[in-house]
């Protein structure tokens, strides 16, 4: 019904940037999250944006590295994440909720994920 698919991913130093991007077909939800998960860790909020994009929210982690956009005529959601710290390496996925929430369990769609790799 929804896919979405992550892209941007890739390898870089601390202190670099990537631009992660979230591509849907389909209709997207009121709310777009990006949270992350590393191996052997439970899956973590990163970000969120409301379908305006006016109001957004960040994991206190990531907050003033990391931020999240969307282009609605598009269809799709960023995060920009700059100054990037090897804490940050993760498989970082896209998803969508009805509501505004931290938890992944409220976001019914996911995608696959794209991975994230930050070498010290």
């Amino acid at each position: 019904q929804v896919q979405l698919v992550e892209s941007g991913g890739g390898l870089v130093q601390a202190g670099g940037s990537l631009r992660l991007s979230c591509a849907a077909s389909g209709r997207t939800s009121y709310v777009m999250g990006w949270f992350r998960q590393a191996p052997g860790k439970e899956r973590e909020f990163v970000a969120a944006i409301t379908w305006s994009g006016s109001n957004t929210d960040y994991h206190d982690s990531v907050k003033g590295r990391f931020t999240i956009s969307r282009d609605n005529a598009k269809n799709t959601v960023y995060l920009q994440m700059n100054s990037l710290k090897p804490e940050d390496t993760a498989v970082y996925y896209c998803a969508t909720s009805t509501a505004y929430s931290t938890h992944p369990a409220t976001y019914a769609y996911w995608g696959q994920g794209t991975q994230v790799t930050v070498s010290s």
